[in-house]
């Protein structure tokens, strides 16, 4: 009885062992492509700078990361040295970078170019254009440079109490 209970924890403690390097393996791919993904997508949203992900632990991903920025030939200290706009496009080049890794057939942004200029936001509608031909978006925007971009535009506005919506 004792034997195959010491059988049975040594079975299970192998099992842990190889689903643990499977995952290491697992993330240390994904977090190598999403990493490479993350800064060409954010120096194409903001030419001239360059981001990556760098893990907490050099050798072990599972321990954490962390965003490295660099600004024209400056690397920054902090993600709070950053103004609201470049946080803004920090954060939507790796959500993108992450959604590249794993496209998804449609996509819903809600103002995601709320705190950015117009160059950033037509940046923006280029990545979409050119990075996810195959996946369908459904963009809400208030700015011009957005639409310029798009296939298909819908103009919402209140009338009369309701809602119209016509196409553009």
């Amino acid at each position: 009885m004792i034997r195959t209970i010491e059988k049975d924890k040594s079975k299970i403690i192998n099992t842990i062992e190889k689903l643990n390097g499977y995952k290491r393996d697992t993330l240390n791919s994904t977090y190598a492509k999403v990493s490479v993904d993350f800064g060409n997508i954010f120096s194409d949203l903001l030419p001239g700078s360059f981001a990556k992900l760098v893990p907490l632990n050099a050798e072990d991903v599972t321990k954490g990361l962390e965003v490295k920025v660099k600004l024209g030939q400056v690397w920054k200290e902090s993600l709070v040295e950053l103004s609201g706009g470049q946080r803004s496009l920090i954060a939507l080049s790796l959500i993108m970078a992450l959604l590249q890794f794993k496209p998804a057939p449609m996509y819903i942004l809600d103002e995601v170019d709320a705190a950015l200029d117009l160059s950033h936001t037509q940046n923006i509608g280029h990545l979409i254009k050119t990075r996810f031909k195959g996946s369908q978006f459904i963009v809400v925007s208030l700015k011009e440079g957005m639409f310029t971009n798009a296939n298909r535009v819908f103009r919402t506005r209140f009338q009369d109490g309701t809602s119209v919506v016509s196409v553009l």
